[in-house]
């Protein structure tokens, strides 16, 4: 997939539901803010994001992605744009819950791609509206360096996407991006044909990791 963009996925830094390992997507039924780690994971990433010329800012509105975009806005003296587009899958029933319940029910990673909870999303669903949100921004933007604040699953979704993941490979990435961490999407790019041939698609910039290959990407501290 070309793009006339260049895209920065950012997952929040840790959050409360990160640390006490419970579900948490919309509505919020557990405050769930930025942990004191995840505050500073992200004023890590800043120093790193100031040098990438951020045009925009586009989160999710769920807190954790919120107190990130607006610690990120503050420093980069730009506005954030938030978009439901972006929020975190929706566990229906289990939203709340505990993440060994959401695994239980997963039952495997097959069923991370197919499975719903009741009142819940899939993988698809999620991919039904990155679809949506990216084909808002490409018609909108050209040559602009857009940083996009989200959520573990959605992140992989966008990736996958630009990279033209098939199902199988959607079920068998495990590179979903970690607390505070970027990968970086250049525009006009040509689809890789091999998923191993990701590393000429992105960079990927963390402030947990130093000067090391995680997962065949380049970390940047």
């Amino acid at each position: 997939m070309n793009l006339k963009n260049n895209y920065f996925l950012f997952r929040h830094g840790e959050s409360k539901s990160n640390k006490e390992e419970f579900v948490s997507s919309w509505p919020e039924k557990i405050y769930n803010p930025l942990t004191s780690k995840g505050t500073r994971q992200v004023k890590r990433v800043i120093k790193k994001l100031k040098k990438e010329n951020i045009d925009l800012i586009f989160s999710s509105d769920l807190l954790r992605c919120n107190q990130t975009a607006e610690m990120i806005a503050k420093e980069l003296n730009l506005k954030v744009i938030f978009d439901k587009k972006l929020r975190e899958r929706d566990a229906g029933i289990l939203n709340s819950k505990s993440v060994k319940e959401w695994h239980h029910f997963l039952n495997g990673t097959d069923g991370i791609f197919y499975k719903r909870t009741p009142g819940g999303e899939n993988i698809e669903d999620i991919k039904n509206r990155i679809k949506d949100f990216l084909s808002d921004i490409e018609a909108q933007y050209e040559n602009k360096n857009i940083l996009v604040i989200s959520h573990g699953h959605p992140l992989l979704v966008f990736w996958g996407i630009t990279n033209n993941f098939s199902e199988k490979e959607f079920i068998s990435n495990k590179s979903k991006p970690k607390n505070a961490e970027i990968i970086k999407i250049k525009k006009q790019y040509e689809p890789r044909t091999e998923f191993s041939t990701g590393p000429a698609v992105a960079d990927r910039i963390t402030g947990q990791y130093k000067n090391k290959k995680h997962n065949k990407y380049l970390i940047i501290k």
